[in-house]
């Protein structure tokens, strides 16, 4: 299997029309632009968010075009520190345009199963899938781009169900 970089991935966000969605489903993430800010953030040493410049600029651009990012996070409860962390950032996500969601996986609707082998999606216009791949450990090792019909339908079926189960990002509290 052929994978895009992370890079590649965001390149896409320069083509698609109407709306970008991301499935998270893990509750810890391994990448070299987040391991110093997490590991301050650990120590409890301040942070100047300059790591994000780049993603918030993107993000500020697609959505000031009128096109929409969202996101739901499945998380798990207790929350890990990584989910912990990540929700203690999500309000940089929300002001550059992007609308991100929350849900228990104790909330999960009954019968919900992953495709893509539970792997975290991007979906770009209901028509492409960008499939993350991780390593053992949890490292990003890219992204496996999916056109196939029926697997992005399947995708956009569980993304409009857990869309309206999961909870916006002002309401949910740790």
């Amino acid at each position: 299997m052929d994978l895009i970089t992370p890079a590649q991935r965001d390149e896409l966000f320069d083509s698609f029309e109407r709306d970008a969605f991301h499935l998270e489903l893990r509750d810890d993430y391994g990448s070299p632009v987040e391991d110093t800010p997490y590991a301050r953030w650990q120590r409890g040493e301040p942070d100047d968010y300059a790591w994000l410049g780049p993603w918030m600029k993107l993000m500020k651009r697609v959505t000031s075009e009128g096109k929409t990012v969202r996101r739901v996070r499945v998380v798990s409860e207790p929350h890990t520190q990584y989910v912990t962390w990540e929700h203690s950032l999500t309000h940089f996500n929300i002001e550059a345009g992007e609308d991100i969601r929350w849900l228990p996986r104790q909330q999960l609707p009954d019968g919900v199963t992953f495709p893509m082998d539970g792997n975290d999606w991007w979906l770009y216009d209901d028509r492409l899938l960008a499939v993350g791949h991780f390593d053992s450990e949890g490292r990003v090792l890219g992204s496996e781009s999916v056109e196939d019909p029926d697997t992005v339908a399947e995708c956009v079926r569980l993304r409009d169900l857990l869309w309206a189960a999961a909870t916006p990002h002002a309401e949910y509290k740790l």
